[in-house]
């Protein structure tokens, strides 16, 4: 069995890719030994990672790169990190950020660049990050140049990486990839729905709070409403039982219930009027539940999207509010939008994705790409 050394983050989105990796991964018989940082992990994802049968969890509380005077937590994890490796001696390390990218390890190492602070300050804020993050520059830097290869989820997200750190020339893209398997859908109803942290301005949802009366129809919103230690006011109303008010922006918080989750997918549209998102699993996983997608015209949303979406400009609430009123409005129009965008979702597979990093990493190992559709990346290891 093959063995990939990875990293990642202790919750978001970032977690849940690498737990589909992981999974992806299993049916190419590679083990991967999972080192996990930037605070407690769950007993929920901690039961999550157990079903997984070809993975071995290493969890720690360390600080990740972005966080404040992140220095000594990085320096101790790039210890242990090197310590798993001479362990378990990885065909490949899989670090899911930059700065453990330096690590210096000996096996091939391949960098995910899943977001960065100064592309989304830009594209939230239009100007460069401030002075302050320059600290943070210089080690994602660091793990770029360090890295055997830098993967993005979408060309257009390199290309602001790019744009930021230098051109790459062992940059690739790889789509993210959800299983092909949702299950049984409840029947839509003709509300929209949006998911995310309404704080962050990268998601921009609280635009919808300016929509959301201009709009006939009901708006549910999940996720987290506040940003720990970080005041917010004017939050939209909370909701009871899975099921929006008539009319409105009606919030749910995480929705952890099942029934809650049922009820979310019964959804006609997904509204998400992004400044900034590199891929957007929540997009992906509205489309796979045949929802309408209305996105924010941003240049990720489009390379993904263009022709399975109705776009917006993420700022102007009016014509948001038009978008999902004009899909209500016709529900036939809106189903077979819901069936286009279940057509493209099929694309970004866990297959495609785990097709993809195999293949890079028979690269990085100088062995050839496998012909068949899932096989072993590498030659037996002596």
């Amino acid at each position: 069995m093959k063995r990939v050394l990875m990293t990642t983050e202790c919750t978001g989105g970032v977690w849940t890719y690498a737990m589909d990796l992981v999974s992806g991964l299993a049916t190419v018989d590679v083990e991967v030994t999972l080192f996990v940082s930037g605070g407690p992990l769950s007993l929920e994802r901690m039961v999550e990672a157990g079903h997984r049968p070809n993975l071995r969890l290493v969890r720690s509380e360390l600080k990740l790169e972005w966080m404040d005077d992140p220095e000594a937590d990085l320096a101790e994890t790039n210890a242990i990190l090197r310590d798993l490796e001479a362990e378990i001696r990885p065909d490949i390390v899989h670090v899911n950020g930059y700065a453990n990218a330096a690590a210096d390890f000996a096996a091939p190492v391949v960098s995910v660049a899943h977001s960065c602070i100064p592309t989304r300050w830009r594209a939230v804020n239009g100007a460069p990050s401030p002075f302050e993050w320059n600290e943070y520059r210089q080690r994602v830097k660091r793990g770029i140049q360090a890295a055997d290869a830098v993967v993005a989820p979408t060309a257009s997200h390199l290309a602001a990486v790019e744009a930021e750190y230098g051109a790459m020339r062992k940059a690739h893209v790889i789509h993210h990839g959800r299983s092909e398997c949702l299950g049984v859908l409840p029947p839509k109803a003709p509300f929209a729905l949006a998911a995310g942290r309404f704080w962050d301005e990268a998601k921009n949802l609280t635009r919808l709070r300016d929509a959301a009366p201009l709009v006939k129809y009901p708006i549910a919103l999940v996720g987290e409403l506040t940003r720990e230690h970080v005041p917010t006011t004017a939050l939209p109303s909370e909701g009871d039982g899975g099921v929006p008010t008539p009319r409105g922006l009606t919030t749910f918080g995480r929705i952890d219930a099942p029934a809650l989750e049922h009820s979310a997918l019964a959804a006609s549209v997904f509204v998400a009027p992004a400044r900034y998102e590199p891929f957007g699993l929540g997009v992906l996983e509205a489309a796979r539940a045949k929802m309408a997608l209305i996105l924010g015209d941003i240049p990720t949303m489009r390379e993904l999207w263009d022709g399975a979406a109705s776009f917006v400009d993420p700022d102007d609430a009016p014509a948001i509010a038009t978008a999902i009123d004009t899909l209500l409005d016709d529900p036939a129009a809106c189903a077979r939008a819901g069936e286009i965008a279940r057509e493209r979702a099929v694309e970004y597979s866990l297959s495609a994705m785990t097709r993809g990093y195999r293949d890079l990493y028979r690269t990085l190992l100088g062995a050839p790409v496998a012909r068949d559709d899932l096989a072993p990346f590498a030659a037996p290891r002596h």
